[in-house]
């Protein structure tokens, strides 16, 4: 639960980011909002999951 309020706080963050430099439009930011509501409604989104979760551990795992 930690972790995906971490990763969409930080994607809100880059997204509000790219919006007000222009790089990133109103409409392709609402795209992107509507297309992660529907990847979190489909067969897919447990796999997603996963894949971040595993990301995530190896990165905590690193020790630089």
């Amino acid at each position: 639960m930690v972790l995906s309020l971490s990763v969409v706080v930080l994607l809100l963050i880059l997204a509000w980011i790219f919006l007000r430099s222009g790089g990133l439009k109103f409409s392709h930011a609402l795209v992107c909002v509507l297309l992660g509501f529907y990847l979190a409604s489909s067969s897919i989104a447990a796999t997603i999951h996963n894949g971040l979760t595993a990301t995530a551990n190896v990165v905590s795992s690193l020790h630089p």
